[in-house]
């Protein structure tokens, strides 16, 4: 079964990324902070690598207007990289403990 298309509301509910993009001179550092807040304000059953693919096909190609491409496309990258690698979530807390 093939899953609906991803709309912006579910792939950056908080307008973290988009809000990334403006920032003029942002660094890697801040990219990686806003990347986590990001991930943490995912809806539940929305998938990151699915989100982060669908953020790099909307922002990527309007984030290198220059010579150097913008810091927050090598993070959502990144994320999309180490996250399609088969890695498991982590689990903290009581759904660590009991079983979903």
């Amino acid at each position: 079964m093939t899953e609906p298309p991803l709309i912006m509301a579910e792939a950056d509910p908080k307008n973290l990324i988009r809000e990334s993009f403006r920032i003029e001179g942002i660094g890697i550092g801040e990219c990686r902070s806003i990347f986590v807040d990001w991930a943490l304000s995912l809806p539940p059953g929305v998938d990151a690598v699915r989100a982060i693919r669908f953020l790099l096909d909307h922002y990527a190609p309007k984030a290198a207007p220059g010579d150097q491409p913008h810091p927050m496309v090598g993070v959502l990258v990144e994320g999309a990289q180490a996250r399609a690698g088969g890695q498991p979530r982590r689990r903290g807390g009581r759904a660590a403990r009991v079983p979903g």
